[in-house]
């Protein structure tokens, strides 16, 4: 299978260990992925992911602004087959159609559901039980094209973004090595996916990232789990952004407290109402401080000015 020519189009850290299963194991002529970016205060123009693990391969590195305007530098390698993961753009018509072995992509969820740049957050955020990767031939519509093979992991309470994001790429890579020879071999059965069960997982938002107390304490506990590590989920505290990067459910219950009200203390935490109880956020980032266990701001800090004090 080393004579056939693939290439990869990814971008972010999720598409790692799909990327690097497949160069070590097919003939991978190019990768494409987003331009470098500046990142940071300093604004360092810095290297997709993906790119930096190029290296490693001595492979030849694709960055088009606009893929849709820039394919047929692609074209040059003469594809015969492209796989994408978390690429970060739509593939326009005149690629999809250019393989014999057509364009396929490594999606983190279970199809249809999720469909979208972010459906690992929004498997967490919105509560869904299970989620898993998809392999699907491509369309020119978004994740829309037929399933061909996928596996599913279940969603504890205990997940992070982080912790899921890293079980699923594991997962894509494994799967990904599975298939691809029963697509080249033809031995599949590709699924139309069922329109009337799509729901989607779209990039998330800055409005995404700030919780409402007046939701749940599962739907908080959800939307802090769903954004940890990165980029946090946040509220404000006396006027100064606080983001929440963990929590842990209470059965306390307050009939006529304003969501969102600190209500009293733990040892390791502040007790917040929410629209049903309460919960007990346990580690935080003040703006302008860095990520610490709340025990340790606690000890910092007048705990009588804190109290009755309503996170916004």
């Amino acid at each position: 299978m080393k004579d056939i020519k693939i290439v990869f189009m990814g971008t972010p850290d999720f598409a790692v260990p799909i990327f690097k299963t497949l160069a070590e194991n097919y003939n991978v002529v190019a990768v494409v992925t987003q331009p470098d970016k500046r990142v940071g205060r300093k604004q360092i123009l810095t290297p997709s992911p993906v790119k930096e693990a190029s290296a490693l391969y001595n492979i030849p590195v694709l960055q088009p602004v606009k893929i849709r305007n820039e394919y047929e530098e692609v074209l040059k390698y003469e594809p015969d087959m492209i796989v994408t993961c978390a690429y970060g753009q739509i593939l326009p018509k005149e690629l999809l159609d250019y393989p014999k072995y057509k364009c396929i992509n490594v999606h983190a969820s279970l199809l249809p559901k999720l469909r979208g740049g972010a459906p690992i957050h929004h498997a967490i955020m919105d509560g869904y039980e299970k989620t898993g990767i998809t392999i699907m031939y491509m369309d020119v519509k978004m994740d829309a094209g037929d399933i061909i093979s996928r596996v599913e992991t279940a969603i504890t309470k205990e997940d992070t973004l982080g912790s899921l994001h890293d079980r699923l790429s594991e997962m894509g890579k494994d799967l990904l090595l599975e298939t691809l020879p029963n697509i080249i071999s033809g031995n599949i059965n590709p699924i139309k996916q069922d329109e009337a069960e799509v729901t989607y997982g779209y990039n998330i938002t800055k409005e995404d990232e700030k919780i409402d107390f007046t939701k749940t304490s599962t739907e908080v506990d959800n939307k802090v789990r769903a954004l940890n590590p990165t980029p946090g989920a946040y509220t404000t505290l006396n006027d100064k952004r606080m983001k929440v990067y963990d929590v842990r459910l209470s059965d306390r219950y307050y009939a006529k407290t304003e969501p969102g009200t600190i209500v009293g203390f733990e040892k390791d935490g502040i007790r917040v109402v929410t629209g049903d109880k309460e919960i007990i956020l346990t580690d935080i980032a003040l703006e302008g401080k860095k990520r610490c266990l709340v025990k340790d701001f606690l000890n910092g800090v007048d705990k009588k000015e804190l109290l009755g004090v309503v996170l916004k």
